[in-house]
């Protein structure tokens, strides 16, 4: 089934008011983030879940894309678990049909427990049979960390063979940038810059990785007071952008990057591990200087595989949470290896920048899969008329 399918749930008694919409159904299933911001639309995650059905196509897994979007503010505390718990029982009936929604901007791993146990729903279980080795809570204990290590994967991937460690700018310290910057620096290369909401951290020799986790809280914010002596601290956190480092991770925020920003820009290769964290014009301005921009529909995939290899099944014979976590890091580096290389074989086929060849390689994909629904869909309405 192809087409948006827009779902909205309110309820009075909480106050809650939200969106799910399923761009794709592959095989009855689809899945992506619910956020939760003030001002979310249901445009804008009518966007968010076709570039999720696209990510999903060019990682080849078969599930479509969707997106939940919760409209609030709220601080933590017990009104904001009420309208989470809320949306989880009006959730409640798509979860079970193969709606899959999980964390994304606003929403952590808490917030989804909470979502999940309101809808009385388990993707380790169906009924009484046990579908995974572990509770999907003790397997994402063991994969916060997935899509950074994707990130570093498609990075990896885009680097020549054996080339030597380089210097990384991480713009970002949530969990996404905070895991890419852990396991480049696992990887040998200096993080010689961070940012968060408050500003910039850096130090050209490179960072103590850390002793920065240790002092962030679960938002990406980092304790200044708890930091080791000798790190420039800076309260502008546009002005990690002018720090020189070979590579650059865009993990902030949608179009954190414009083409006013791209001359201040040293790196030579681009991350993206955020959503779209550059605008259009300064993609244009990256690929005219030869820029090398990796885009987040690859390099950012690595929660969304993670999560995809479970619902199709790709991993159920592991023999317990650790067996099966690292069974889907091995899922997310091959199908971010396999992903890099036929973007980058179609980029240097059509004379693309990275970017736009993965837009064209995902777009056919989805058309070859909408295809070939349609036709599975015209062979079943013509078994089912009968003979005259």
């Amino acid at each position: 089934m192809t087409g948006a399918i827009v779902t909205t749930l309110s309820d009075g008694n909480s106050g809650l008011e939200a969106y799910v919409i399923v761009d794709t159904l592959v095989a009855g299933k689809a899945m992506g983030g619910v956020r939760m911001t003030p001002d979310v639309t249901p445009a804008e995650l009518a966007g968010l879940a076709r570039q999720m059905t696209r990510k999903l196509a060019l990682a080849d897994l078969p599930i479509g894309g969707a997106k939940g979007g919760i409209v609030s503010d709220l601080p933590p505390g017990e009104e904001r678990d009420g309208r989470l718990r809320a949306f989880g029982t009006r959730m409640a009936p798509l979860l079970k049909g193969g709606i899959y929604v999980g964390s994304d901007q606003g929403i952590g791993y808490r917030d989804r427990g909470l979502i999940f146990e309101a809808a009385g729903y388990e993707v380790a279980k169906s009924g009484d049979t046990a579908l995974l080795p572990c509770s999907w809570a003790e397997l994402w204990e063991r994969c916060s960390q997935i899509t950074g290590f994707g990130i570093a994967e498609a990075i990896t991937a885009a680097r020549p063979p054996g080339a030597p460690a380089s210097t990384a700018a991480v713009q970002g310290f949530g969990t996404v940038g905070r895991a890419a910057a852990v396991h480049l620096h696992a990887r040998g290369h200096r993080v010689v810059a961070v940012s968060d909401r408050l500003g910039v951290i850096s130090h050209p020799a490179g960072l103590p990785l850390p002793d920065l986790v240790a002092a962030t809280d679960p938002t990406g914010v980092i304790d200044r007071a708890a930091l080791p002596p000798g790190l420039t601290t800076g309260a502008d956190p546009d002005r990690l952008l002018d720090v020189p480092a070979d590579i650059l991770v865009l993990a902030a925020r949608s179009h954190a990057v414009d083409e006013r920003d791209v001359p201040r820009i040293s790196a030579r290769l681009i991350a993206e591990g955020a959503n779209d964290p550059s605008t259009p014009a300064a993609l244009a301005a990256f690929e005219a200087r030869g820029t090398t921009v990796l885009p987040g529909i690859v390099a950012n995939a690595g929660g969304a595989i993670a999560t995809g290899a479970v619902l199709t099944g790709h991993a159920q014979d592991a023999k317990d949470a650790d067996a099966l976590a690292d069974a889907l890091h091995q899922e997310v580096r091959d199908r971010i290896r396999a992903a890099h290389a036929a973007v980058s074989d179609r980029a240097a086929a059509d004379g693309l920048s990275l970017p736009r060849a993965a837009a064209r390689v995902s777009a056919e994909r989805v058309a070859a899969r909408e295809g070939a629904a349609r036709e599975g869909a015209a062979r079943e309405g013509a078994a089912a008329v009968p003979s005259p």
